[in-house]
Order: C-alpha cells, then structure tokens, then sequence
C-alpha cells in the first residue's frame, strides 16, 4: 500500500507595497512638507526676491529634491501664487477684520492697526523687507496682485474713508489728508521694521524693539491726529 505523501506546503506570498501614483516623489506622502515648502519660499524671496529666487535654491532652502517643488506647485508662477494667497493675503484679510468692527473712535481705530501690525511683524518677521522688495520698489513681483488687485480695494480706502468721516466731525485734525494718513501708518509701522538693521547700527539702538516703536509711532500719532 503506497504511503501519502505530506501535502507540499506553497511559499508565503508576498505582501506588495502599495503602488506609488506615477511621477509622485516618495517624500510627498509628508503631510506638513507643502507647508514647509512655502515658508522655505518666502525665506528666499525676503532674502534675495522673487526674480533672483529659483525652484532649485527653495528646494535646498527646505533641504528636499526639486522634484518636489514641481509636484504641488508645477512652475515658479504657481508657487509665487501660493505664497500670495496663502501666506501673504490672509494677513491683511485678519488685519482688516481686527479694523473692521471698531466704533467711531479714530483714536482707538488707529491703535488698534499699530498694534495689529506689530502682532504681524512679530510673527512674521519676513513681511516688511518682503513688502518693500515685491510691492514698493518698482517692478517688484507683488505689486499687482496685492496692492492693486487685492490689498488696495480691501484694507487703505476702507481707513481712509473712516479718516475721512472723522475729520468731516470734527473729530481730528483739519489740516491732516486723509489718504496721506493711511500712508503715515505705514511709514511708522512697516518701514522702521524693514529698515531695523540700518538706524540699529546708526545709533547703537539695540534696546528699541517692537513694543518701543509701537510706543513711538503712537505718540506721534496721538498728537498728530488731535485737532
């Protein structure tokens, strides 16, 4: 009587890696890299401005393959408009909202923007050298899409009109214009952060931060303003 032989026991299959869509690069499944690929972007464009930033210099800013700058943004156009508006716009949408809802006072209105904007500068410490290479300086690579297209129509003529009405009361000071106010405003908040380094180094002032330029543009403000 023949033996049984014992059952051949088959080979463990394999488990397969799911497959990767074609052209994504391995390092893509990082849910925070998107997010990081735009702050190495605007790191570059404060340092050296957009025109003189490649792909392939924000790719080594964040330490990741080009390849990947390509794959969530496409070209340096597309990237430029992420970084709009994402990272740049909805600064300005919440510095208009904190404005937006205040009273009469022109007095506390214009406090609050001092302080709003010091709050963004703190957090973000690329804004002002960003805003006065891409958006005052001609020919820079914002100017059109923030100041005219976006920023002007939202957050300036809603103060200057509210300047406006002020001054229409009585309420602040005759000889002031309102537009050139708006101007001011800027003058004493962007521009001192942008140009830091310079009267820093000039006058040995490293004891002025933040708070004692806010101090200083609210004092000047408070006395300008009262008519």
């Amino acid at each position: 009587m023949d033996t049984p032989k014992p059952a051949r026991r088959g080979r463990p299959r394999k488990t397969e890696a799911p497959k990767r869509a074609p052209g994504r690069p391995a390092a893509a499944d990082n849910p925070d890299l998107r997010e990081r690929l735009l702050d190495a972007a605007i790191a570059c464009y404060a340092r050296q401005g957009i025109a003189a930033t490649s792909l392939r210099a924000i790719a080594a800013e964040a330490g990741v393959n080009p390849a990947l700058l390509h794959y969530y943004f496409g070209d340096k156009e597309q990237l430029q408009e992420a970084v709009s508006s994402e990272r740049l716009f909805p600064l300005i949408v919440g510095l208009r909202e904190g404005l937006a809802d205040g009273g009469d006072d022109v007095f506390d209105l214009v406090g609050r923007f001092v302080a709003n904007m010091g709050r963004i500068i703190e957090t973000h410490p690329w804004l002002p050298s960003l805003w006065v290479r891409e958006v005052l300086c001609e020919g820079g690579a914002l100017r059109q899409t923030l100041l005219y297209d976006k920023i002007g129509p939202l957050l300036p003529r809603m103060l200057a009109a509210r300047f406006a009405d002020a001054q229409a009361q009585g309420r602040i000071n005759a000889d002031l214009d309102p537009r050139l106010l708006m101007v001011s405003l800027i003058g004493l908040t962007l521009f001192p952060a942008a140009s830091a380094p310079i009267w820093r180094h000039l006058f040995g002032a490293e004891d002025l931060d933040l708070a004692a330029q806010r101090r200083h543009a609210l004092a000047l403000l408070d006395k300008g303003l009262t008519p």
